[in-house]
């Protein structure tokens, strides 16, 4: 670590470059956590934490060094240190002390304040340095640190680095106060043939590791470093999870392959075996060719989420019997292993297929009433009683929306349908399948084909970056549900709050933004709100004023409006300028926004901003009534107000057609005008009508830009 700086002292810190006999004595080190299995889920954003705060810790602690990775399995995380020398660079820092006036007198002798200063710095008064600075000459002390031993520092970086890391949730054990993952068991750290030694909540490090569970017994000795990985591969632990990765994929398309079909890729199912076997290994089952009578999902679901198997299907894409599961173990005995996951994986789906065979005994229709007995929320109702919100809020939304009578039709039917199978045995057995099953179940039924998309579709987006519902009914069932749950959450006080959001509310404010931008669906946000509010309102269960309900809501969806442009690229004060102008219409604020993306830079953007910032200076925000032309006595503001009527009429005409660029362009027309007038004109005169008229003029050259954007925002920006 660095040392202190003295009081009063101005510090500066340079890190030397290690010779070539360090570099050449470069060995690797290793840092290994054993602990107890932990979540297949915890682990890619803990190796990504380890990874990058390691780099940073070994800076830090001046390690030099050629590169460094996170390695992981269910047992074990590893941070990897390629090429680091013996020896740390040596540090030089420059502490500033008193100017030279105070420092030296005027025969150039160091004064005691100098000689204080050299003292408090451990140097000689004669090695202190003048040099000139932005406060003038001062005298520096110029202190040298040798480089630290690696192990020192590795030491300190590594105890550091795990007393640092964070998991979705962490766990105490025994009467210990210390919190990781899951208890540590052992802790492996080596530099080069050498132990670093630390200690953490009472384990000390050392080069002891451990192979795979059931595959080696007692602990494994490592003789070096740069012996860590294949060691650990001697003991059926492949330590690398991309090698792991690879090894799944690999193994389950060749075992698809060997049988005439192909493994049905699923990149999260992926992840999740890498991060839960050691040693995987790849392996073909088969089930009963009768079940593939069922739907896919009900096939699939049980098979991916439930025993984490892939589905195989032939070269048309039909599924076929067969499945690809992966052992954490060897090819020995495999055949025992297939016998298992078959008989285990026959007994789901014979349950799903009971399942489905007594869901379909009577309509969807009679499940709705069902709904009685499931919870909403404890205060907001029952999902009966959400369901009828969502239909009564669905037929507003097509209305607004002008939907054909058809599609209308469609989303109140899917409405009254929607939540239905929540009472199904198959979604109580297997909750993935939440409005699938619906819409399944909805067709068996008799329903129409975009009554039963809808259904499923208003669901979507379950997660950031899932597909949108793409008909007009699911569109409108999915903007009701979610917004009928937002609003009834902010109704009742529950709103998310930093990183507490038990509800997901931000998820489904998330998907109301998508779907209103990417399908470009002008509901009026203060419309939707409103509306949503008064359902609850009505049914007495909104506890909070309406008003500061609607608000509330508006406010959290402008915030996630403004995160979304923001992230496709368009620069924070255009997306703040747009959205100042309003943005109760979600697809126009975009366009708006990136007409204002589009035009930024260029001269006509900048005299446009120019204009309208020095005319809002002096008349202000507010609107000042009409100007009277008959009071318009000097030929600047006669100039500027004929100026000001011509682009008034181009900017209507753009506006009318769209074209935000366009109308942006137009206004800069005025710089000019704006700049004689206010050059030739004195506004603040004493005749209050002509001063009053005068600034009625520049009010209505402010204003023309307010459809667009609140050019205030980038003033500063475009015009510096």
């Amino acid at each position: 670590m660095m040392g202190d700086v003295a009081a009063g002292g101005d510090v500066g810190v340079g890190v030397g470059v290690g010779g070539g006999a360090g570099a050449a004595a470069a060995r690797d080190a290793v840092l290994e956590v054993g602990s107890e299995e932990i979540p297949a889920r915890f682990l890619p954003p803990a190796l990504e934490h380890m990874e990058r705060e390691g780099a940073r810790l070994l800076e830090e602690e001046r390690v030099t060094f050629r590169s460094v990775r996170a390695l992981g399995t269910p047992r074990r995380l590893v941070l990897y240190v390629e090429g680091a020398s013996p020896l740390g660079p040596p540090l030089v820092r420059e502490v500033r002390g008193p100017a030279c006036g105070v420092a030296f007198d005027g025969d150039g002798k160091p004064t005691r304040a100098a000689e204080g200063f050299a003292r408090s710095q451990g140097v000689r008064v004669e090695d202190l340095q003048v040099r000139d600075d932005p406060k003038g000459k001062s005298v520096y002390a110029v202190l040298r640190e040798e480089g630290r031993p690696a192990k020192d520092a590795l030491a300190s970086a590594f105890l550091r680095l795990i007393t640092g890391m964070s998991f979705p949730r962490s766990m105490r054990w025994a009467d210990r106060e210390f919190r990781f993952a899951r208890p540590i068991r052992w802790i492996l750290a080596l530099f080069g043939d050498d132990v670093v030694p630390f200690e953490v909540d009472g384990i000390r490090s050392d080069r002891l590791s451990c192979g795979h569970r059931f595959l080696t017994d007692g602990m494994l000795r490592v003789a070096r470093a740069e012996d860590y990985i294949e060691a650990l591969r001697a003991a059926y632990c492949v330590v690398d999870q991309r090698e792991r990765r690879g090894a799944i994929s690999r193994g389950a398309r060749e075992a698809a392959e060997a049988i005439g079909g192909r493994v049905v890729e699923d990149e999260t199912l992926l992840e999740e075996l890498t991060f839960l076997a050691e040693h995987p290994v790849a392996l073909v089952g088969r089930f009963d060719p009768g079940l593939l009578s069922l739907p896919r999902q009900v096939i699939v679901t049980p098979m991916r989420d439930h025993q984490r198997c892939f589905p195989v299907e032939d070269e048309r894409g039909r599924l076929m019997p067969a499945f690809v599961s992966v052992r954490d173990g060897l090819a020995s005995h495999i055949d025992a292993v297939r016998r298992g996951n078959e008989r285990v994986l026959a007994a789901r789906l014979q349950d799903a297929r009971f399942f489905y065979e007594e869901d379909t005994r009577v309509p969807l229709e009679r499940y709705v009433e069902g709904l009685s007995s499931i919870i909403f929320h404890e205060q907001l109702g029952t999902m009966l009683d959400k369901t009828r919100r969502i239909e009564e809020l669905a037929a507003d939304i097509a209305g607004r929306l002008g939907l054909p009578a058809d599609a209308r039709a469609a989303a109140k039917r899917a409405a009254r349908l929607c939540k239905a199978d929540l009472v199904t045995h198959m979604v109580r057995e297997f909750p993935e399948l939440e409005g699938i099953m619906g819409s399944d179940y909805a067709r068996l039924s008799g329903e129409g084909d975009d009554a039963a998309l809808a259904i499923v579709e208003h669901y979507l987006p379950r997660f950031a970056g899932d597909r949108l519902p793409e008909s007009l009914p699911g569109i409108v069932l999915a903007l009701a549900d979610k917004m009928d749950t937002v609003t009834g959450f902010f109704g009742v006080g529950i709103r998310p709050s930093g990183s507490e959001d038990p509800y997901a509310l931000r998820r489904h404010i998330a998907g109301i933004v998508a779907i209103l931008l990417e399908r470009g669906v002008s509901a009026p946000l203060s419309w939707l709100a409103s509306r949503s509010v008064s359902l609850f309102t009505k049914a007495g269960t909104q506890k909070l004023p309406p008003e500061e309900v609607s608000e509330a809501v508006r406010d959290f969806l402008r915030q996630r409006l403004r995160a979304t442009l923001i992230d496709r690229g368009i620069r924070y004060d255009l997306v703040d300028a747009a959205l100042g102008a309003g943005f109760d219409d979600v697809p126009d604020a975009l366009r708006r926004a990136e007409a204002l993306a589009a035009a930024s830079g260029t001269a006509e953007f900048r005299q446009a901003v120019t204009g309208y910032t020095r005319a809002s200076r002096i008349a202000g925000k507010e609107e000042r009534g009409e100007v009277d032309e008959s009071l318009l006595r000097e030929p600047a503001e006669k100039g500027l107000f004929a100026a000001y009527r011509d682009v008034a009429k181009q900017v209507a005409v753009r506006m009318a057609r769209g074209d935000y660029a366009g109308a942006i362009a137009a206004t800069s027309a005025l710089a000019d005008p704006i700049d004689v007038f206010f050059r030739e004109v004195l506004v603040m005169v004493e005749d209050e009508s002509l001063r009053r008229n005068r600034l009625a003029l520049l009010a209505r050259v402010a204003a023309l830009a307010r459809g667009i954007a609140d050019l205030s925002r980038v003033a500063q920006a475009e015009t510096t």
